[in-house]
């Protein structure tokens, strides 16, 4: 998929969320001014959470590797320490 792509869902889909809490239910493409089928609401409801869920399992992913190296950090300069005394 197209980086031009993604950037037009992410911000129809910014548009969108912002539109919601006024009360708004019209639901637009990307400036086509062309309102969006129900097939096609729940296809990019879909493709937008996938990528909210990937996103968010990659920070996990990120957390727990630095956690790990911190971990290991400390137990090196513990290490450390005891071969001092």
């Amino acid at each position: 998929m197209a980086m031009r792509s993604v950037l037009s869902r992410v911000s129809v889909s910014v548009t969108r969320r912002m539109e919601s809490t006024r009360g708004a239910t019209r639901y637009f493409s990307d400036g086509k001014g062309r309102v969006l089928s129900e097939e096609e609401r729940a296809a990019e409801n879909v493709y937008i959470q996938r990528m909210e869920r990937e996103r968010a399992e990659k920070l996990k992913r990120k957390a727990e590797k630095e956690k790990a190296a911190k971990e290991k950090e400390d137990a090196d300069s513990d290490k450390k320490s005891e071969g001092t005394h």
